[in-house]
């Protein structure tokens, strides 16, 4: 008890705040400190026990329900015990997944806050997680079925790392380079393995003072290695995370200028655009382009500092994309370009927080030479507020945009919400296009508070508020259902924010009053106006949507959707108008509303809900002056209309009577203590009306009982207005004006609650007993059978009953009874839930909850058939004043109100008052709804059976409801499930003669379970699917069963793909190490510890053994029908497991169902098979060793990755391999091919000692099973004839799990089966059918690999077998075959050393070019011989130098399929040249000597000048061709290979590449025209493809020199190339160029020759690629340009008579029409560059342009075009962009752009 006391002193870590403020808060501090107390004995205790489950599980459990209510209300010191327990917990090496997940998630939430524990106070290694992950993530069982893992795993421990990562130690940073440096191979895959792993585990928070130990030790080397790599790896994503991550977490502490270019050209191009006429994409760059999260972390964390360069690209980034925003343009790269826009502003204003708001922490502070300035907020809003104006209107909905404004309105809302209103006044008056009014209504929604709050920035918000609510009136339109929902919430926000007071008399009483609040003073006169103009608006709403208006009587009685949304809209917006009124707009409102309800009769179902809603709204408000209204009026229309009894049997009631009831009942929900006034008169109308013969008419007065019991029982706000205290104060003592947009005080809220008196209670009970009591006792004659009652009499009584219990389930204690005994199956300390609420308990009274319970049992045995029992006994069960889906929907819409309201520039829960009313009255709720793992009764048992029942039932619609009922209940009482499930097995025992099909169907469903619920098949226990299983297996014998009910079979695939699809492995057996019993002993801090218990495995282990027997019983009863015996076996397939070999019966089970006739048995038996053969497999010791002592060479000094000398010895060298038993055994093999390749790997090498020896006499009994089958010819024999089967014809690929399988039986059994297999193997190699090949295949590839520790004998053997059977199959091989070869060779050389399968090597070179068989299967030998090559990546060098030999003077080949072979084979051999940092040069060939030769071979097309044809015929002609054909033909598979890597290799050899340029700009066509042949086409395919490229910015004078020499050359195909290069290059590489003046000028000064080009075609696309970059601000439309453009236009044209002379001659156009026409290509360049606004400059450029429109052809053409593409671009916003023109311009342009009349 002192400990306990000791420890409440010391302060809690973060608690709730929101439950202080509950009426009962003072209370929770005791209850919170006992439950903490429960909580850290039981966890202490079940530790010690080594009670994982269920006790560990249990209070871990009810640690996070404590979390959830209190928040972290515990002292440091626990905080910590409580991490470090669960860190032990969760990394326990063979722990259950799902227990797993479930500690993981805890300590998560324990671990989230990351403020609150400090790097000193918590340490956690880093080591046990890596190992968990590699385990699980990359694990080497589960392919084979051995481990089930569920799909969340990995998201739940990849969060895990991030939670921990702050706390890893120091050292961790080193510690993880050596470990996974060495998987840093660029070729193999372990590369991408390497960098997740950097990227999640990387600490990068370290304090200054650290970093040396931190990111300085890999940040070189990786950013290194970043900027190097040009094609988009999958890798290159997570380096981008890792360095946002670092530069958000070290903000001021890296230099990032010298990689902005680089870095904003990335991010450019990982956008994907499209830009120029024809472009092809490559299709990597879609699937791996970076985070646009991550990208925005980055961008937002370089911001700030001395030097502006990041504002400066990322203004150019905007301004180079702004027009893809406009929203007539679409495509697939649209919600890339929004989630940028939506994540930059969210992101600065979170860095803002941070450095200005937030509390300080012991994470790094921002330095203050970088925190941002206020000029640097500026300048970030200007360059994004152009896109995002443009956004709004887009076609992927304004959202993106709406948010984006409501940050940027918090930083800037002068520069934010003046052009968003200039866009909404327009919008507000337009009729015809409604898509813009709901656009920008959302996005001012989203700067609300902003404008009414105004502040120093924008003081005259606010004046714009009135004049905005009154236009929106309008948008009130019965018609249009979004408009009016947008309106609504418009209106709703606003008036939320502003209280609506007149304050106009203020004006003559103070003369104190700034500018801005004089006028608002007499502009709040209108409030009056505009609150009863919005009542007309709904009336009229109301009044066209009755139900006889909108549709026949005979259709739906209900509402349809839209129209409850619409209710919902209009009863929440006048409710908050209401509540925001002053008290004088209220009466005249109320008058007004009072009026139109009661001057009218609605129907109940539409119209009055609607109208009843309002009134309601009203009288919440101000109860006391409303109910005086409405209360009596409705009690006489009511007691009126029922005077005569007649009324009480009538079916069809008078409507007016029901309208009045209608009313009366919605009236009747508000503040309990004002009802009490008229109790009488509820009493006698409840008297009058609960026994209506209607059904209507009952309902209706149900609904008042329920509503009167609620208003008077419950706890809840009663007012939620924007200021405490409400706004009758007179103005002279408050002035309402300085409360707009003002946020709650968290402090002074000072809610006013409702909190049942003791009258309140005495009502209700007085209700209960007067009108429950009655309907009990007649229910419970009729029960006895003493009371005849009419089905409907019965409904009536359940309709009372029901309502009375949901009226006052928060009085009625919950139901009593023993604990159920038998289901605990250890001890654990359980104390009861107390109800939170004990103080409105009144024990002594009856307690209505046991009676109805009792009442509803007896029912139910005389009758099923009435829906509302599953809801009546789900009440009684569980009801407790509140819903958990009604709650799950407020909590919901709580947030989405929340984050359009929110501030989150400040932070610090600056939320507007109503909101956090709201949010404490959740707690409330959220408290009551938490009574989850309550004790388990026999009163709960009883109910839960009686919902078992129902579900059996015989009525459909009483099962599906009582089903839904069941499945909560299951979910709520601990361990109920074991005691449910026997009962749920009867329906399906097959010895049973009684039970129906309903029953039966009725038994799967509860079975099956819901989405979301409890799977009663899929439990994670051993006891309950050891009955489960066998039962769902063994019910195909029930009588009630049969396949020929679609709905039942139906039922059977869904339980067994969900049993599948949910299975878990479920764990046999727990160790616990010893560090944790530490922690525990802190946790209880007592020394006496209570005896060890173990959970007792062979428990477990014996239930294992027999769920496998029971399930092969199953299957080998007599007639089980086939369906059955498919889901038996898939269940035993589940449960195989990598900890427990199978018991020998199943193995031998699945051996024989290798040759079962059925497919899926077969497919399944397969994997099964190779998992029990991975399970016996024997493990070999390991030798570790030296590498520099085999090398003979030093260790590397620095990093160096590539060919060195200490890895020399692992490359295949054909002078030493190992042919003999001595060398072979000497010989040190490295299987795994990235080992080497980066530096730092001694520690990691290992060699496998000798082989074990395969020995016949020490097999265990599993083996000996499977030795048998496999020796017997006959077994094979069939095995083989099923395996070379066709399956879907077409469809078959080489099948990973019967390799597998293979790989499994050499691999154990060494070569005893092959002797058996070569009669097979010589029979199947002869027959060329794809099935049989792709069989031999199969078998081939799990031959090579499972012959890895065979001694050197058995190996050359096998190989003396093998040669032969390739050499037959490589010459046979065919269309469908070829991809299965290619995989098997693949697969055999995958993850083994180069210098075992020299004989294969040697085979696959001998000459795969021979040109026997044709060209088909030389290409296919290529490509078989490239599987083999690429798997070993730089351990082969010597064997790519003698492929590339042979294939050099091959390249001119004339068979288009084996050019494309060759290609691709290039790009393999030179993938091992990259040019990395840090790596050395390459021993494989290397491209830089592969092109020179090249080159020397293609000059004689380089120097020819006429046009170079394809000419040359497909053959591979006799004699001497001349040197062109040669050159041809050598060019098309060049350009095979260049297009192979484009996206290929890591880095592009750009220096050499370029000077094939000038060659394929000759070649390419100009149109786009798919007739051309392969040459031009591939030409052209590979210059958009290199066009696309990343530039290094040491090669941008390189490009740019081979364009300016194209230039000059005299084809103009090649200067028109060279154009449509240009423009996807530069904007591929803008930033790169853009950092390079030089290089502007040169493209500047290049566009502007060529548009003075002597070929028309070519100054086209001159002008439009200036005008496109113009566009992306590349260059800039400044004065020198603009004067030369004018210069050439005036050029002089000769006289028109000497043309017409000229043009009968020659029709070459003089030079001066040449120059003159480029004139006006540049204007009409510089008009087009801007299609959707219009520039200062643009008037004056129109009326220069059209002063040429008489002028010669092609002028003429150009000025009409551009003309006409002005007037279609600028024809949307014509009305602002007139504003530009004078009004002379103006006439000018219309005489232009107007066509003229025919007729004139």
């Amino acid at each position: 008890r002192r400990a306990a006391d000791a420890d409440m002193a010391r302060p809690p870590q973060k608690e709730i705040v929101y439950n202080k403020l509950l009426p009962y808060g003072e209370r929770l501090e005791a209850e919170a400190a006992r439950f903490l107390e429960h909580i850290k004995g039981n966890l202490a205790r079940a530790v010690q026990l080594q009670e994982l489950w269920p006790g560990g599980l249990f209070w871990t459990r009810k640690l996070s329900t404590y979390i959830r209510l209190y928040g972290r209300k515990f002292s440091r010191e626990d905080h910590v015990l409580f991490i470090k327990l669960l860190y032990e917990l969760v990394t326990i090496p063979k722990l259950e997944i799902s227990m797993m997940q479930g500690f993981a998630r805890l300590l998560i939430n324990l671990l989230k806050k990351k403020e609150l524990l400090s790097r000193d106070d918590l340490e956690l290694p880093w080591r046990p997680l890596y190992e968990m992950l590699e385990r699980i993530l990359y694990s080497k069982t589960e392919h084979l079925g051995l481990n089930w893992f569920p799909n969340s795993v990995e998201s739940v421990l990849k969060t895990l790392v991030k939670s921990c990562r702050p706390y890893f130690p120091e050292d961790a940073t080193a510690e993880m380079l050596d470990e996974w440096r060495p998987l840093m191979c660029p070729f193999d895959v372990t590369m991408q393995k390497a960098i997740t792993y950097f990227e999640l585990f990387l600490p990068t928070t370290l304090p200054p003072e650290l970093h040396h130990k931190g990111f300085k030790l890999w940040f070189d080397e990786f950013i290194g290695l970043w900027v190097s790599v040009q094609n988009l790896p999958q890798w290159e994503g997570h380096l981008v995370n890792l360095f946002a991550r670092l530069a958000t977490d070290n903000i001021g502490y890296i230099d990032w200028d010298p990689y902005v270019p680089k870095i904003f050209t990335r991010i450019l191009r990982s956008l994907n655009l499209p830009v120029g006429s024809n472009q092809v994409v490559v299709p990597r760059f879609l699937t791996n382009a970076y985070d646009v999260g991550h990208a925005v972390m980055w961008i937002t964390a370089m911001m700030g500092g001395p030097s502006k360069l990041v504002q400066k690209h990322l203004s150019g980034l905007f301004n180079s994309i702004a027009s893809f925003y406009h929203p007539s343009n679409n495509g697939r790269w649209l919600n890339k370009l929004m989630k940028l826009l939506q994540r930059l502003p969210s992101s600065v204003v979170r860095r803002l927080h941070r450095e200005r708001y937030k509390k300080v922490t012991w994470l790094t502070p921002v330095p203050e030479s970088h925190k941002l300035t206020d000029q640097d907020v500026t300048d970030f809003v200007q360059c994004i507020i152009q896109p995002v104006l443009l956004a709004m209107f887009s076609k992927t909905g304004s959202l993106e945009a709406a948010q984006a404004l409501q940050n940027l309105a918090l930083m800037r809302p002068e520069l934010v919400i003046p052009p968003v209103l200039e866009k909404t006044y327009p919008a507000l008056e337009t009729l015809t296009e409604p898509h813009q009014l709901t656009a920008t209504l959302s996005c001012v929604i989203g700067v609300a508070r902003s404008l009414v709050s105004g502040g120093r920035w924008f003081p005259e918000g606010p004046t714009h508020m009135l004049p905005l609510l009154m236009r929106a009136l309008p948008g009130v339109d019965p018609n249009d259902f979004s408009k009016c929902m947008i309106t609504f919430q418009f209106i709703a926000t606003f008036s939320t924010l502003v209280p609506l007071v007149d304050c106009s008399s203020v004006l003559q009483e103070r003369d104190d009053l700034s500018e801005v609040e004089r006028e608002l003073c007499s502009a709040s006169a209108e409030f009056e106006d505009f609150v009863l103009q919005f009542m007309d608006r709904c009336f009229g709403l109301i009044e066209s949507s009755t139900l006889e208006q909108t549709r026949e009587e005979t259709e739906t009685e209900k509402m349809t959707h839209l129209e409850s949304l619409v209710e919902l809209g209009l009863s929440s917006t006048f409710s908050t108008i209401l509540t925001q009124c002053s008290k004088d707009i209220f009466k005249v409102a109320l008058e007004k509303v009072f009026n139109f309800a009661v001057s009218n009769i609605f129907e109940t179902r539409v119209a009055g809900r609607m109208v009843a809603d309002m009134c309601r709204a009203a009288v919440k408000c101000r109860p006391e002056e409303s109910l005086k209204l409405f209360v009596p009026h409705c009690c006489n229309v009511i007691t009126h209309l029922t005077g005569n009894d007649d009324v009480l049997h009538d079916e069809e009631l008078d409507k007016e009577l029901l309208w009045n009831l209608q009313l009366l009942s919605e009236i009747t929900r508000v503040d309990g203590k004002k009802l009490l006034l008229y109790r009488e008169q509820f009493g006698k109308i409840l008297q009058r009306t609960l026994h209506l013969t209607c059904k209507q008419g009952y309902i209706l007065s149900c609904n008042l009982l329920h509503h009167l019991l609620r208003s008077a029982t419950l706890i809840y706000p009663t007012e939620y207005c924007s200021v405490p205290g409400g706004f009758d104060k007179p103005l002279s003592e408050y002035f309402p004006i300085k409360d707009w947009g003002k946020p709650g005080d968290l402090w002074n809220l000072d809610i006013q609650w409702h909190v049942p008196s003791s009258e309140e209670i005495n009502f209700a009970f007085y209700l209960l007993d007067t009108f429950l009591q009655p309907e009990l006792t007649r229910l419970e004659q009729y029960a006895r059978g003493e009371l005849e009652m009419s089905r409907d009499d019965v409904q009536q009584c359940l309709a009372i009953v029901h309502n009375c219990l949901i009226g006052s389930g928060n009085i009625l204690p919950p139901l009593k009874g023993e604990r159920v005994a038998h289901l605990k199956l250890l001890f654990m300390l359980l104390y009861d839930d107390h109800n939170m609420f004990c103080f409105l308990l009144d024990l002594s009274r009856e307690n209505y909850r046991e009676t109805i319970a009792r009442v509803t049992r007896k029912l139910l045995t005389i009758t099923l058939t009435l829906s509302f029992f599953p809801q009546i006994i789900s009440d009684v069960l569980q009801f407790q004043g509140s819903h958990k889906h009604e709650f799950d929907s407020r909590w919901k819409s709580f947030n989405l109100v929340k984050k359009s309201m929110e501030n989150r520039l400040q932070g610090k829960k600056q939320h507007i008052r109503a909101l956090l009313i709201d949010r404490v009255m959740l707690q409330h709720e959220l408290r009551t709804l938490t009574m989850e793992g309550c004790e388990y009764k026999t009163s709960h048992q009883e109910m839960i059976r009686d919902l078992l029942c129902l579900s059996t039932s015989s009525y459909g619609q009483v099962r599906s409801k009582a089903q839904q009922a069941f499945f909560t209940a299951l979910g709520t009482y601990n361990f109920c499930c074991r005691d449910i499930i026997p009962l749920v097995l009867e329906f399906l025992r097959p010895d049973r003669q009684d039970v129906t099909q309903k029953q039966f169907k009725g038994a799967l469903y509860c079975l099956l379970g819901n989405h979301s619920g409890v799977c009663l098949a899929n439990l994670h226990d051993w006891d309950c699917i050891a009955q489960t299983w066998p039962a769902i297996v063994s019910s195909g014998l029930s009588k009630a069963m049969s396949l020929e009910k679609p709905s039942i079979v139906r039922l059977f695939d869904d339980l067994a793909e969900k049993i599948h699809r949910q299975y878990e492995t479920i764990g046999l057996d727990f160790a616990v190490s010893d560090q944790f019993l530490g922690v525990q002993a802190c946790l209880c801090g007592q020394g006496n510890s209570v005896t060890m218990w173990l959970i007792i495995p062979f428990l477990s282990l014996r239930n294992y053994e027999n769920l496998v027997n029971m399930l092969l019983d199953c299957v080998e009863q007599r007639n089980l029908p086939w369906k059955f015996e498919h889901i038996s076996i898939g269940f035993l397939s589940l449960l195989l497991r990598d900890d427990r070999i199978l018991p020998a019966r199943a193995i031998k089970f699945f051996v024989q169902c290798l040759n079962h006739d059925a497919i899926v048995v077969r497919k399944v038996a397969i994997s099964a098979v190779a998992g029990i053969l991975k399970q016996l497999k024997r493990a070999h010791k390991k030798v570790p060793i030296c590498p520099y002592e085999i090398s003979g060479s030093p260790k590397p000094s620095s990093i160096q990755a590539g060919d060195r000398a200490d890895n020399q010895w692992l490359h295949y060298n054909s002078q030493s391999l190992p042919k003999t038993k001595e060398a072979w055994e000497s010989c040190c093999f490295v299987e795994k091919t990235h080992w080497g390749y980066y530096t730092c790997w001694e520690s990691q090498q290992e060699k496998f000692s000798n082989p074990l020896f395969f020995n016949f006499f020490l097999l265990l009994q599993a083996e000996q099973i499977i030795y048998d089958h496999f020796s017997d010819p006959k077994f094979v024999e069939q095995l083989i004839k099923f395996l070379s089967l066709e399956d879907r014809k077409g469809k078959d690929k080489f099948n990973p799990r019967r390799f597998c399988l293979f790989k499994g039986l050499f691999r154990n059994f060494d070569d005893a089966f092959l002797p058996v297999l070569q009669p097979h193997l010589e029979q199947l190699v002869a027959d060329s059918h794809e099935s049989t090949q792709r069989c031999l295949a199969e078998i081939i590839a799990g031959l090579i690999r499972g012959s890895k520790h065979w001694t050197f004998e058995k190996v050359e053997k096998l190989w003396k077998l093998l040669c032969p059977l390739l050499r037959t199959a490589l010459s046979n091989i065919t269309v469908e075959t070829y991809n299965d070869w290619g995989t098997c060779i693949a697969t055999s050389c995958e993850s083994r050393d180069p210098r075992k399968l020299h004989w294969l090597f040697e085979l696959l070179l001998e000459s795969p070019l021979s040109g026997e068989g044709g060209s088909f299967v030389d290409a296919c030998r290529l490509y078989v011989l490239q599987g083999g090559l690429a798997q070993q990546e730089w351990r082969v060098p010597e064997l790519l130098h003698r492929l590339l030999k042979y294939l050099e003077p091959k390249l001119t080949q004339v068979y288009k399929n084996v050019r494309e072979r060759i290609g691709s084979v290039l790009t393999y051999i030179f993938m091992i040249d990259v040019s990395l940092p840090n790596t050395a040069a390459t021993k494989s060939p290397r491209v830089h000597e592969f092109t020179t030769r090249i080159l020397e071979n293609l000059k004689p097309l380089m120097e020819a000048d006429e046009e170079i044809q394809n000419h040359v015929m497909e053959e591979n002609g006799v004699g001497e061709q001349d040197e062109r054909t040669q050159g041809i033909k050598l060019l098309k598979t060049i350009l095979k290979w260049l297009m192979a890597s484009a996206g290929r290799s890591f880095s592009t050899a750009v220096t050499e590449q370029l000077q094939l340029l000038p060659l394929f700009f000759k070649i390419a066509p100009v149109e786009n025209d798919n007739s051309y042949d392969e040459l031009k086409r591939d030409a052209k395919m590979c210059l958009s493809l290199m066009s696309q490229g990343l530039l290094y910015p040491q090669q941008v004078p390189l490009v740019l020199q081979v364009l300016k020499q194209t230039a000059r050359s005299n084809s103009w195909h090649a200067r028109y190339t060279i154009l449509t290069y240009l423009q996807t290059m530069v904007f591929y590489n803008l930033f790169i160029f853009l950092n390079n003046s030089e290089a502007v000028n040169d493209i500047r000064w290049l566009v502007i020759k060529l548009l003075e080009d002597e070929q028309l075609e070519v100054r086209e696309m001159a002008a439009t690629t200036l005008s496109g970059l113009l566009q992306c601000n590349f260059l800039a439309m400044d004065g020198p340009m603009q004067t030369h453009f004018e210069q050439l236009c005036k050029m002089r044209l000769p006289k028109k008579r000497k043309r017409d002379l000229a043009s009968m001659g020659d029709t070459i156009p003089s030079g001066d029409l040449v120059k003159r026409h480029a004139g006006v290509l540049g204007l009409s360049a510089c008009i087009l560059s801007s299609p959707y606004d219009v520039p200062t400059w643009m008037p004056q450029l129109l009326m220069d342009l059209s002063a040429h429109l008489n002028d010669p052809q092609p002028i003429e053409m150009t000025v009409k075009k551009t003309l006409s593409n002005f007037r279609r671009t600028h024809h949307d916003n014509w009305q602002e962009h007139k504003q530009q023109f004078t009004d002379d311009q103006l006439l000018v342009l219309t005489d232009l752009l107007v066509s003229p009349c025919y007729y004139a």
